[in-house]
């Protein structure tokens, strides 16, 4: 299997596209204005006890308040509590951890109302964003992730991934780390650890523990709360860090900023593999290029087409996400109903893991597959399901099928569902229901053009129109598009953009930012 990541970065958001085999996996989209906020870390202020709850409500700055459990304090948070106050209250030296005192472990049938008072100041991580009705979910178990390693303050344990088999292997990397690790410091050493030279493990030590050197001295000079005092990386770089490994291939990226940051980050993780990020720097967008587009708009949506006619529908309730698995108009195996089911079901199981990647679908998840009488059948399926999520990185519980034939999946849920609307709403009427003779649509656009460069004198844009009316625009040998240039000027591109409804249209200038002449505001 190979893997690709592809970047589309635009004025107003970041998308970015997780390519397996060509066939997209994971759509992650986030606003320009928006930060990454899960890991990073602040310096807040205890708003409200809820004792009912043994819990209490932290500022961190979102419009909703985050949720702080006793549970989620840590075993640390003594330590942790009596560092930070003596940091804060010694503005001109930094204690080093080495130093610190180290106090009992936190009593874990203990109260909030006893441990934290309104007003106190704290130190959290984000470990969930806001999601619905909620605000982000908090804890004082502060962790700085790496590629090979993660680092805990105040926690002398080494720890090493389950996923590495190899006592042999596990006991060197035990070893090893506990005789670089400074003091008062604890390691989480990764599953990509495994076969690594103690050089580079402790190159990414260094590194992560100067992250926490710059998050303490944040600390120290915070003057007013909440404080972001460690930012997690950007996005594109965090999911990097997850996910890459010897068979991503290539990683393709519209913008010189980003392109420059991944390039850097591939250099410091894995200096042979540098070349494969690569500056896209083609006119198509970038997702029409890969054939994303399609995907995204074929992948999302209440119904989704799988297999020989089959489908499913998603549906989401406040609660849970409804799966209903339904074979539609494929025709029957000459083997039988069962056969017929259980084909279906393998496929719909197929699809349903890449959709709970795709949408990042998290909670309880019910699914509705076809009934099938056969024991063995129905044990097929379960493991097929439990197969196909192998490869899903968030935290995930599958039951077999009831005798309802309905399997019960429970996957981490970390941040809102992704949710891509693939209805268009008329870009020529606007939802009113009647438009201009489409014809005369083509006449539309050269009155654009026109105002654009006789008006506004912009000489240079870029028009995206929907491929069918660009290759309608480019047919002949003196095309349409060709006649425009002669009389305004050879500063037009006409670009197909898939993401584009039949009848839209869309002006960008040369520094790549829509100039809004929507048919609404329209120079009479």
């Amino acid at each position: 299997m190979t893997s690709e990541l592809v970047v589309d970065v635009q004025p107003k958001a970041i998308s970015i596209a997780l390519l397996e085999d060509k066939r997209l996996v994971e759509l992650q989209k986030e606003g320009q204005s928006l930060s990454f906020s899960v890991g990073n870390m602040y310096l807040a202020r205890v708003k409200k006890i809820m004792p009912g709850l043994n819990a209490c409500f932290v500022d961190v700055g979102f419009e909703k308040d985050a949720f702080l459990h006793y549970q989620d304090l840590g075993p640390q948070f003594n330590s942790l509590n009596k560092y930070v106050r003596q940091t804060i209250s010694d503005r001109k030296r930094l204690n080093p951890v080495s130093k610190a005192t180290i106090l009992p472990d936190l009593e874990k049938d203990g109260t909030v109302a006893n441990t934290l008072k309104v007003g106190q100041e704290v130190f959290v991580r984000i470990v969930k964003e806001p999601i619905s009705t909620k605000g982000p979910r908090l804890t004082c178990e502060l962790s700085f992730a790496g590629r090979y390693l993660v680092l805990v303050p105040f926690n002398d344990e080494v720890s090493v991934s389950k996923k590495i088999k190899s006592s042999a292997e596990r006991a060197r990397l035990k070893q090893l780390l506990q005789s670089i690790k400074p003091k008062h410091f604890g390691v989480i050493v990764r599953t990509v650890a495994e076969g690594k030279r103690v050089a580079e493990l402790d190159s990414e030590l260094k590194t992560l523990l100067s992250h926490w050197e710059d998050a303490i001295t944040k600390v120290q000079k915070a003057t007013k709360l909440p404080t972001l005092v460690y930012e997690e990386t950007s996005r594109t770089v965090a999911l990097l860090r997850d996910l890459f490994n010897p068979s991503f291939e290539n990683i393709y990226i519209n913008d010189e900023k980003v392109y420059k940051e991944v390039k850097d980050y591939v250099a410091f993780i894995a200096p042979e593999r540098e070349n494969i990020v690569k500056l896209y720097k083609g006119e198509l967008p970038i997702f029409d290029n890969f054939a994303i587009t399609k995907q995204i708009k074929s992948s999302f949506g209440k119904t989704i087409s799988y297999k020989n006619g089959a489908y499913l529908i998603i549906e989401h309730t406040e609660a849970l996400h409804v799966v209903d698995v339904n074979s539609g108009n494929r025709s029957k195996s000459n083997n039988g109903q069962e056969a017929n089911a259980l084909d279906v079901n393998l496929g719909a199981a197929d699809e349903l893991a890449r959709q709970l990647r795709l949408r990042d679908m998290g909670g309880i998840i019910v699914v509705d597959f076809i009934d099938m009488n056969e024991a063995e059948n129905r044990q097929k399926l379960y493991e097929r399901m439990c197969q196909n999520m192998q490869l899903d990185r968030a935290k995930h519980n599958i039951l077999p099928l009831s005798k309802f034939g309905l399997m019960q999946i429970t996957r981490q849920r970390v941040r809102p569902a992704m949710d891509v609307n693939t209805t268009e709403t008329c870009p020529t009427c606007f939802g009113k229901g009647s438009i201009k003779a489409s014809i005369l649509f083509t006449d539309t656009l050269e009155n654009k053009i026109d105002y654009l460069v006789n008006k506004l004198k912009i000489k240079k844009f870029k028009l995206h129109i929907h491929p069918y009316i660009a290759a309608y625009v480019n047919q002949g040998v003196v095309s349409l598009k060709r006649k425009w240039q002669m009389k305004y000027g050879f500063g037009i591109k006409i670009i197909p953009d898939q993401s584009l409804a039949f009848l839209e249209y869309k002006f960008y200038d040369s520094n790549k930012e829509e100039i809004d002449m929507k048919e609404e505001i329209e120079i009479k």
